[in-house]
């Protein structure tokens, strides 16, 4: 049996999503409390695998139980002890728990939480000079002293859009690609004034996200012209002007997958591109 689960978390106090020796991750702890539930050594494939003090509120994962672990789960009185599991998971969690299991489902037939999905969505917050810092929102807003201009943020972010190599936006892993397909970047002020950028894209390279929000706050100060993002990213190399600003600002908002009957088929394909890389 395969489940899906739906997630949320503040990261701050998280090194990342992915497990590792001695550090606290959102992997970690949630195999923690799955493992007291359902026993054995539960193991979660995640769509977007986010970095130290990255948050999410529409993380998507998998999980794979063996005939023990569905036999436990199946002594659960009730009529769906599948979704009853959320439940489960924010019991062991505890109140105020800095993540959530917000939904578990049987997963669809072919199902891959990584491999099917064909879209993530990013949201990157940032306060200046004309929003003002608000303490309530530190660990979720980066901030920054000047005031930005957003028109100019966001006719630098659009003209970035479409399918490139953003190498001199990514930090670079050896024979991992740099080539994506950015679908949305655009910037406005929420009813606070806080700038946020949406960003969405097939996939992510490391830090692509924070490194693309840096060059347009440099664009906002004046620092670079809008028409210099897109000529950074067709030179291909990275740039002293363009910083990758903090984790704190950065939420994984969606993850988007195609109808129940091209699961696996999407998976199949982003299977064989990511081996090609």
């Amino acid at each position: 049996m395969r489940i899906r689960l739906d997630i949320a978390y503040d990261g701050t106090h998280f090194r990342g999503w992915a497990t590792q020796p001695q550090l606290r991750t959102v992997q970690g702890t949630l195999e923690g409390a799955l493992a007291r539930i359902l026993g054995g050594q539960p193991r979660l494939v995640v769509a977007g695998r986010t970095d130290a003090g990255v948050h999410a509120s529409g993380q998507v994962a998998h999980l794979d139980l063996d005939d023990a672990q569905q036999g436990r789960l199946a002594t659960r009185r009730g009529a769906d002890p599948v979704a009853a599991l959320a439940k489960r998971v924010g019991g062991v969690l505890g109140a105020y728990s800095d993540v959530a299991v917000s939904a578990t489902a049987v997963a669809p037939e072919g199902f891959d939480a990584r491999f099917s999905a064909v879209w993530r969505r990013y949201r990157y917050r940032i306060a200046d000079a004309t929003s003002g810092y608000d303490p309530l929102d530190r660990l979720r807003t980066t901030s920054v002293r000047p005031a930005l201009d957003v028109d100019r943020m966001d006719a630098a972010a659009r003209s970035l859009i479409g399918l490139h190599d953003f190498a001199a936006y990514c930090k670079p892993r050896e024979g991992a690609t740099t080539i994506r397909t950015l679908l949305e970047f655009d910037w406005r002020r929420d009813d606070s004034g806080v700038l946020v950028a949406n960003v969405k894209a097939d996939a992510f390279c490391h830090s692509m996200v924070r490194a693309l929000v840096g060059a347009c706050v440099a664009v906002g100060e004046g620092r670079l012209d809008i028409d210099d993002l897109a000529d950074i990213r067709d030179l291909g190399d990275r740039v002293p002007e363009v910083k990758v600003l903090a984790a704190r600002g950065l939420t994984l908002t969606a993850v988007g997958y195609p109808a129940d009957d091209q699961l696996a088929a999407r998976a199949e394909r982003t299977r064989a591109r990511r081996d090609d890389e």
